[in-house]
């Protein structure tokens, strides 16, 4: 597990290989991975937008950017927190993400961006 401080909010992140499988005469190599966000700042936060930087060893890098998480923007008061899971597939067994979440201050009604640290995506098979 990966965790990141910004701004009194940490990410924490756990990886999980899912398995490959065969689509269009080529291989996938599936990773979830799940997410938690804690609200340990003194104000309430939204999560509003997200941006992801995926890296796979044999593809050229990705960029996601989209509104909240797996369709929402879950908001959180002070002590609060949000896990969800999602995942990607890569075309090797190796690989990383990393990314921000947009948020807003509700105090200050001013947006900042929170880190997601990076974090590998490896099958386990392919480690040495």
């Amino acid at each position: 597990m990966v965790s990141q401080i910004t701004r009194g909010i940490k990410i924490s992140v756990l990886t999980s290989f899912e398995g490959t499988y065969f689509k269009n005469y080529k291989i996938h190599f599936a990773f979830s991975y799940e997410i938690k966000i804690e609200n340990h700042s003194k104000d309430s936060v939204q999560l509003i937008s997200r941006h992801w930087e995926i890296f796979d060893s044999l593809s050229t890098i990705d960029f996601v950017d989209g509104e909240g998480v797996i369709g929402k923007k879950p908001v959180l008061k002070p002590g609060e927190s949000h896990t969800y899971n999602s995942g990607c597939l890569l075309s090797s067994p190796y690989g990383a993400m990393k990314g921000y979440f947009n948020m807003v201050n509700f105090t200050s009604t001013k947006t900042f961006k929170v880190i997601v640290p990076t974090f590998r995506l490896c099958a386990p098979f392919a480690l040495n």
